[in-house]
Protein backbone atom coordinates (compact mmCIF):
# COMPACT_ATOMS: atom_id res chain seq x y z
CA UNK A 1 0.00 0.00 0.00
CA UNK A 2 2.66 2.50 0.99
CA UNK A 3 4.52 2.10 -2.30
CA UNK A 4 1.76 4.06 -4.00
CA UNK A 5 0.43 1.45 -6.40
CA UNK A 6 -2.78 0.89 -4.45
CA UNK A 7 -2.92 4.05 -2.33
CA UNK A 8 -3.17 6.91 -4.79
CA UNK A 9 -5.97 8.75 -6.60
CA UNK A 10 -4.02 8.03 -9.79
CA UNK A 11 -5.03 4.37 -9.46
CA UNK A 12 -8.54 5.06 -8.21
CA UNK A 13 -7.56 4.40 -4.60
CA UNK A 14 -7.05 6.49 -1.48
CA UNK A 15 -3.87 7.83 0.05
CA UNK A 16 -3.21 6.40 3.51
CA UNK A 17 -3.45 9.18 6.10
CA UNK A 18 -3.95 9.45 9.83
CA UNK A 19 -7.24 11.30 9.39
CA UNK A 20 -8.80 8.71 7.08
CA UNK A 21 -7.30 5.51 8.49
CA UNK A 22 -8.37 2.68 8.71
CA UNK A 23 -11.23 3.27 6.24
CA UNK A 24 -8.73 4.20 3.52
CA UNK A 25 -6.73 1.03 4.04
CA UNK A 26 -9.83 -1.18 3.99
CA UNK A 27 -11.04 0.43 0.76
CA UNK A 28 -7.62 0.09 -0.86
CA UNK A 29 -7.29 -3.55 0.15
CA UNK A 30 -10.69 -4.23 -1.41
CA UNK A 31 -9.58 -2.51 -4.63
CA UNK A 32 -6.35 -4.51 -4.60
CA UNK A 33 -8.26 -7.76 -4.08
CA UNK A 34 -10.33 -7.11 -7.20
CA UNK A 35 -7.28 -6.12 -9.25
CA UNK A 36 -5.35 -9.20 -8.15
CA UNK A 37 -8.27 -11.52 -8.88
CA UNK A 38 -8.92 -10.20 -12.38
CA UNK A 39 -5.27 -9.45 -13.15
CA UNK A 40 -2.85 -11.88 -11.53
CA UNK A 41 -5.37 -14.70 -11.16
CA UNK A 42 -6.97 -13.89 -14.54
CA UNK A 43 -10.48 -14.59 -13.28
CA UNK A 44 -13.21 -14.40 -15.91
CA UNK A 45 -15.63 -12.70 -13.50
CA UNK A 46 -15.30 -10.19 -10.72
CA UNK A 47 -15.25 -11.52 -7.14
CA UNK A 48 -18.47 -10.99 -5.24
CA UNK A 49 -18.64 -8.30 -2.54
CA UNK A 50 -18.62 -11.03 0.11
CA UNK A 51 -15.55 -12.65 -1.42
CA UNK A 52 -13.76 -9.29 -1.46
CA UNK A 53 -14.70 -8.72 2.16
CA UNK A 54 -13.43 -12.17 3.12
CA UNK A 55 -10.08 -11.40 1.45
CA UNK A 56 -9.76 -8.07 3.28
CA UNK A 57 -10.72 -9.64 6.63
CA UNK A 58 -8.09 -12.32 6.14
CA UNK A 59 -5.37 -9.80 5.23
CA UNK A 60 -6.16 -7.61 8.23
CA UNK A 61 -5.51 -10.54 10.56
CA UNK A 62 -2.07 -11.39 9.19
CA UNK A 63 0.98 -10.80 11.36
CA UNK A 64 4.22 -12.23 10.00
CA UNK A 65 7.61 -12.22 11.66
CA UNK A 66 10.53 -14.59 12.02
CA UNK A 67 10.19 -16.62 15.21
CA UNK A 68 13.23 -18.93 15.22
CA UNK A 69 16.86 -18.62 14.19
CA UNK A 70 18.84 -21.82 13.66
CA UNK A 71 21.72 -20.52 15.78
CA UNK A 72 20.05 -18.13 18.22
CA UNK A 73 17.03 -20.34 18.79
CA UNK A 74 13.67 -18.85 19.72
CA UNK A 75 13.64 -15.12 19.09
CA UNK A 76 11.55 -14.47 22.18
CA UNK A 77 13.79 -16.35 24.62
CA UNK A 78 15.83 -14.89 27.48
CA UNK A 79 14.02 -11.58 27.57
CA UNK A 80 13.86 -10.94 23.81
CA UNK A 81 10.51 -10.24 22.17
CA UNK A 82 10.88 -11.25 18.54
CA UNK A 83 8.24 -13.12 16.57
CA UNK A 84 4.67 -12.50 15.44
CA UNK A 85 2.99 -12.53 18.87
CA UNK A 86 4.81 -9.42 20.04
CA UNK A 87 4.36 -7.80 16.63
CA UNK A 88 0.58 -8.27 16.84
CA UNK A 89 0.44 -6.00 19.89
CA UNK A 90 2.91 -3.38 18.63
CA UNK A 91 1.25 0.07 18.71
CA UNK A 92 0.99 1.80 15.35
CA UNK A 93 -0.73 4.74 13.75
CA UNK A 94 -0.01 6.60 10.52
CA UNK A 95 2.82 9.02 11.26
CA UNK A 96 4.07 7.36 14.43
CA UNK A 97 7.69 8.29 15.16
CA UNK A 98 8.05 10.18 11.87
CA UNK A 99 11.60 11.43 11.48
CA UNK A 100 10.77 14.89 10.10
CA UNK A 101 10.72 17.91 12.44
CA UNK A 102 7.45 18.43 14.36
CA UNK A 103 6.81 21.58 12.32
CA UNK A 104 5.85 19.35 9.38
CA UNK A 105 3.04 17.80 11.46
CA UNK A 106 3.57 14.36 9.94
CA UNK A 107 3.33 12.77 13.39
CA UNK A 108 -0.11 13.72 14.74
CA UNK A 109 1.01 13.07 18.32
CA UNK A 110 3.72 15.71 18.08
CA UNK A 111 6.20 13.42 19.78
CA UNK A 112 9.86 13.86 18.77
CA UNK A 113 11.54 11.28 16.56
CA UNK A 114 13.28 8.41 18.35
CA UNK A 115 16.01 6.81 16.19
CA UNK A 116 16.03 3.68 18.39
CA UNK A 117 13.55 1.91 16.13
CA UNK A 118 14.08 -1.63 17.40
CA UNK A 119 14.27 -2.75 21.04
CA UNK A 120 13.18 -6.37 20.67
CA UNK A 121 16.64 -7.73 21.43
CA UNK A 122 17.92 -5.37 24.13
CA UNK A 123 18.11 -8.30 26.54
CA UNK A 124 20.66 -10.04 24.32
CA UNK A 125 23.30 -7.29 24.38
CA UNK A 126 25.47 -9.20 26.88
CA UNK A 127 24.30 -12.68 25.91
CA UNK A 128 26.81 -15.54 26.22
CA UNK A 129 25.21 -17.01 23.12
CA UNK A 130 27.28 -15.53 20.25
CA UNK A 131 24.39 -15.69 17.78
CA UNK A 132 22.10 -13.76 20.13
CA UNK A 133 24.79 -11.21 20.90
CA UNK A 134 25.29 -10.77 17.14
CA UNK A 135 21.58 -10.05 16.64
CA UNK A 136 21.74 -7.44 19.40
CA UNK A 137 24.74 -5.81 17.71
CA UNK A 138 22.84 -5.73 14.43
CA UNK A 139 19.96 -3.98 16.19
CA UNK A 140 22.41 -1.42 17.58
CA UNK A 141 23.85 -0.79 14.11
CA UNK A 142 20.34 -0.18 12.73
CA UNK A 143 19.53 2.21 15.56
CA UNK A 144 22.77 4.18 15.79
CA UNK A 145 24.97 3.90 12.68
CA UNK A 146 25.38 7.46 11.28
CA UNK A 147 24.47 7.81 7.61
CA UNK A 148 25.09 10.89 5.47
CA UNK A 149 21.88 11.26 3.46
CA UNK A 150 22.29 13.18 0.19
CA UNK A 151 20.35 13.41 -3.05
CA UNK A 152 17.30 11.52 -1.79
CA UNK A 153 14.14 13.01 -3.26
CA UNK A 154 11.48 13.03 -0.57
CA UNK A 155 13.98 13.88 2.18
CA UNK A 156 16.71 16.31 1.16
CA UNK A 157 14.50 18.38 -1.15
CA UNK A 158 11.58 18.50 1.28
CA UNK A 159 13.82 19.53 4.18
CA UNK A 160 15.79 21.92 2.00
CA UNK A 161 19.06 20.32 3.08
CA UNK A 162 21.68 19.10 0.62
CA UNK A 163 22.99 16.69 3.24
CA UNK A 164 21.87 15.56 6.65
CA UNK A 165 23.14 13.09 9.19
CA UNK A 166 20.66 10.30 9.74
CA UNK A 167 20.39 6.63 10.61
CA UNK A 168 18.50 3.66 9.20
CA UNK A 169 15.50 4.92 11.15
CA UNK A 170 15.39 8.20 9.25
CA UNK A 171 13.51 6.28 6.56
CA UNK A 172 12.54 3.10 8.43
CA UNK A 173 10.89 4.83 11.36
CA UNK A 174 7.95 2.64 12.43
CA UNK A 175 8.84 1.21 15.88
CA UNK A 176 9.81 -2.48 15.83
CA UNK A 177 8.58 -2.77 12.24
CA UNK A 178 10.95 -0.64 10.19
CA UNK A 179 8.51 0.59 7.55
CA UNK A 180 8.04 4.27 6.84
CA UNK A 181 5.06 5.25 8.99
CA UNK A 182 3.63 7.66 6.40
CA UNK A 183 3.03 7.31 2.68
CA UNK A 184 6.23 8.95 1.46
CA UNK A 185 7.92 7.51 -1.64
CA UNK A 186 11.66 8.15 -1.54
CA UNK A 187 14.00 8.14 -4.51
CA UNK A 188 17.32 6.52 -3.68
CA UNK A 189 20.10 5.33 -5.99
CA UNK A 190 17.99 2.30 -6.98
CA UNK A 191 16.15 4.63 -9.33
CA UNK A 192 19.26 6.04 -10.99
CA UNK A 193 20.32 3.85 -13.91
CA UNK A 194 23.21 6.20 -14.70
CA UNK A 195 24.96 5.53 -11.41
CA UNK A 196 26.57 2.28 -10.29
CA UNK A 197 26.80 3.06 -6.57
CA UNK A 198 24.52 0.20 -5.65
CA UNK A 199 26.38 -2.33 -7.77
CA UNK A 200 29.71 -1.17 -6.36
CA UNK A 201 28.29 -1.45 -2.87
CA UNK A 202 27.03 -4.98 -3.41
CA UNK A 203 30.28 -6.00 -5.06
CA UNK A 204 32.21 -4.62 -2.09
CA UNK A 205 30.05 -6.47 0.41
CA UNK A 206 30.38 -9.60 -1.71
CA UNK A 207 34.19 -9.32 -1.69
CA UNK A 208 34.22 -8.87 2.07
CA UNK A 209 32.00 -11.91 2.53
CA UNK A 210 34.20 -14.01 0.26
CA UNK A 211 37.26 -12.97 2.25
CA UNK A 212 35.52 -13.94 5.47
CA UNK A 213 34.50 -17.32 4.09
CA UNK A 214 37.99 -18.07 2.75
CA UNK A 215 39.39 -17.59 6.25
CA UNK A 216 36.62 -19.46 8.05
CA UNK A 217 36.58 -23.13 8.95
CA UNK A 218 32.87 -23.45 9.68
CA UNK A 219 30.55 -25.66 7.65
CA UNK A 220 27.81 -23.21 6.79
CA UNK A 221 26.28 -23.40 3.28
CA UNK A 222 28.45 -21.63 0.73
CA UNK A 223 27.22 -19.43 -2.15
CA UNK A 224 27.17 -21.11 -5.53
CA UNK A 225 29.16 -19.10 -8.09
CA UNK A 226 26.55 -19.72 -10.77
CA UNK A 227 23.84 -18.11 -8.63
CA UNK A 228 25.59 -14.86 -7.72
CA UNK A 229 24.08 -11.66 -9.06
CA UNK A 230 26.92 -9.17 -9.05
CA UNK A 231 28.65 -6.72 -11.33
CA UNK A 232 27.97 -3.40 -12.93
CA UNK A 233 25.53 -2.16 -15.52
CA UNK A 234 24.11 -4.59 -18.01
CA UNK A 235 22.99 -3.76 -21.54
CA UNK A 236 19.32 -4.37 -22.22
CA UNK A 237 18.66 -6.60 -25.19
CA UNK A 238 18.01 -4.77 -28.43
CA UNK A 239 18.74 -1.34 -27.01
CA UNK A 240 21.65 0.93 -26.24
CA UNK A 241 20.48 1.77 -22.76
CA UNK A 242 21.70 0.22 -19.53
CA UNK A 243 20.24 -0.36 -16.12
CA UNK A 244 21.73 -0.81 -12.70
CA UNK A 245 22.12 -4.34 -11.42
CA UNK A 246 19.22 -5.65 -9.38
CA UNK A 247 19.44 -5.44 -5.58
CA UNK A 248 17.36 -8.60 -5.31
CA UNK A 249 20.10 -10.60 -3.64
CA UNK A 250 23.46 -9.76 -2.13
CA UNK A 251 24.37 -13.35 -1.50
CA UNK A 252 22.51 -16.27 -3.03
CA UNK A 253 23.03 -19.63 -1.43
CA UNK A 254 21.38 -23.00 -1.19
CA UNK A 255 19.17 -23.79 1.75
CA UNK A 256 20.44 -26.28 4.28
CA UNK A 257 20.16 -30.05 3.96
CA UNK A 258 17.09 -30.15 6.16
CA UNK A 259 15.06 -28.58 3.36
CA UNK A 260 13.80 -30.63 0.45
CA UNK A 261 13.45 -27.60 -1.82
CA UNK A 262 16.60 -25.74 -2.67
CA UNK A 263 16.83 -22.30 -4.14
CA UNK A 264 18.07 -18.78 -3.75
CA UNK A 265 17.54 -17.01 -0.47
CA UNK A 266 18.17 -13.37 0.36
Amino acid sequence: MFDGRESSPQTGTQKITYATNPADLLADLAHQAIDATTGHAQAATLPTPQQVQDIVNFEMQLRTAQAIDFRAGSLNADGASGGPVALASQPFFVGINDSFPPSFHFNPSGAPFNPAIFDRFNAWVDSYNPARASIARGQAVFNTKPIAITGVAGINDVLGMASLQGTCGTCHDAPNVGNHSVSAPLKTWYGRPDESLGCDLFAGVHAAEQHHRSHSSDDRPRPRPDHRVMGGHRKSQGAHSSRACSPRAIFSQRLGREFERRGDVL
